[in-house]
């Protein structure tokens, strides 16, 4: 008899086969009991007939909550399943009967599930946001292969800080001071100069002081770094991955998309090319709105929100005044007072998902910036080597793959975007 994960059911109907998971629910009603396994693919839903399997119905009421379970049994259809068939039992074997579970069918308070997160992840709306953020992490990689990227792993303990020191996590190293990773950006600019075209993809960690539903202590980042690729080119790439990534969630997770009650057709909406706006356009629109910013700010969550909602895809801010932004952005040869940058923020108030620029080529720009920004030099010299042997323009971006994923499923906060989140003041488990 093959053993056949649930979400594969539906190519089986009429067959004998063997599940092996959990058990979700049980219920009872007069002689039918209905047992809910899942197996980490899906739901299947087990109808028992106590006339036509006495022992079986008998043995299997006091089944508690996550008991781990082999079931054999024959698949037949069911329209009204979400799946499409359900299964009649032949057997069931008990491999551990679980304790009293704590996190039970009713409604829980979030702290609550957040101390219990290595349970919490078990149930099928955690369990269909963790596939699909399964599902962009390969897109991505897919992406990057078809356009011949390399995959260069970055390191995660650094001498000095990428994005600004406020945010940096230090750790001892052997008696000299280290910080984990901001970004795997500046590494990215070294492997772009031997094989043209990279990225990595890695856990990063910003030490904010901010609670929001955007922040994680610990995040993971997607970073790309191209040769020769110029500040445009570089949004194009940007454009082309999100659609895909869109694209490949609905193809390949409209069930888990379905579970969670997105509304899909704000996904297909998504469309290439993504809108455009300057800074300067952007400050004009929110003061259009009615919602007063003054130029030379940085966007706030209430600001990006504003501005996504004119929008159904995500859309570019580009040209962000410089003393706003990281110090290795190019200045735009036209205006040096701003960047060649852009912020991607994401339709539905889920703000920013990717930010990205053109790095600056020129070694003596490059030290003054450093400089400007109060950055020990000496930290940096490998750094300034790029630009002393062979520096082309190129250009790169980071995207948040929990701010993705949140923006795909659909949901509120990001600490339900990663498997066991770090946040301003939870890190259990």
């Amino acid at each position: 008899m093959d053993w056949v994960l649930i979400k594969n059911l539906k190519h089986h109907v009429g067959k004998e086969v063997e599940i092996r998971g959990w058990l979700y629910n049980q219920r009872a009603t007069g002689k039918i009991r209905f047992l809910i396994l899942r197996d980490g693919t899906g739901t299947v839903q087990c109808v028992l007939v106590k006339d036509e399997n006495t022992d079986l119905f008998n043995n299997t009421g006091d089944i508690t909550q996550e008991s781990s379970l082999i079931l054999t049994g024959t698949v037949r259809e069911e329209p009204r399943s979400p799946l499409g068939v359900e299964i009649t039992p032949l057997s069931v074997k008990i491999l551990a009967k679980a304790e009293p579970y704590p996190i039970t069918l009713k409604e829980h308070g979030v702290d609550f599930l957040s101390e219990n997160r290595h349970l919490w992840i078990r149930t099928p709306r955690q369990s269909a946001i963790l596939r699909i953020r399964s599902t962009v992490q390969r897109a991505c990689r897919d992406f990057f292969h078809s356009r011949d990227f390399v995959l260069a792993d970055s390191p995660i303990i650094t001498p000095a800080a990428c994005e600004g020191t406020s945010t940096l996590f230090e750790i001892n190293y052997h008696d000299e001071k280290a910080f984990l990773s901001q970004s795997g950006q500046l590494y990215n600019e070294a492997t772009a100069m031997a094989l043209g075209r990279v990225y990595c993809f890695g856990p990063t960690f910003r030490a904010e002081k901010s609670k929001t539903r955007r922040h994680l202590m610990e995040f993971w980042m997607l970073e790309a770094e191209a040769a020769f690729f110029d500040f445009e080119d570089n949004m194009k790439l940007q454009e082309e991955l999100v659609h895909h990534l869109a694209r490949t969630v609905l193809s390949e997770n409209r069930d888990d998309l379905k579970l969670l009650k997105r509304d899909v057709e704000k996904l297909e909406a998504v469309s290439l090319p993504f809108p455009r706006l300057s800074y300067t356009e952007a400050v004009k629109l929110l003061n259009d709105l009615g919602h007063p910013f003054e130029w030379g700010n940085d966007f706030g969550a209430p600001d990006e929100t504003a501005i996504s909602d004119k929008f159904q895809s995500p859309v570019f801010i580009h040209r962000y005044p410089a003393r706003i932004k990281a110090f290795y952005m190019e200045p735009d040869p036209e205006n040096p007072d701003v960047i060649l940058g852009a912020d991607m923020l994401a339709p539905e108030g889920y703000g920013e998902i990717i930010g990205g620029s053109q790095r600056i080529s020129d070694p003596t720009l490059l030290r003054q910036k450093i400089a400007e920004h109060h950055l020990p030099l000496e930290s940096f010299q490998w750094y300034l080597d790029l630009r002393r042997f062979g520096t082309v323009p190129h250009s790169g971006f980071g995207l948040g793959i929990e701010r993705t994923v949140s923006w795909l499923c659909g949901i509120e906060h990001v600490r339900e975007a990663i498997p066991f989140p770090r946040t301003l003041y939870r890190m259990y488990p």
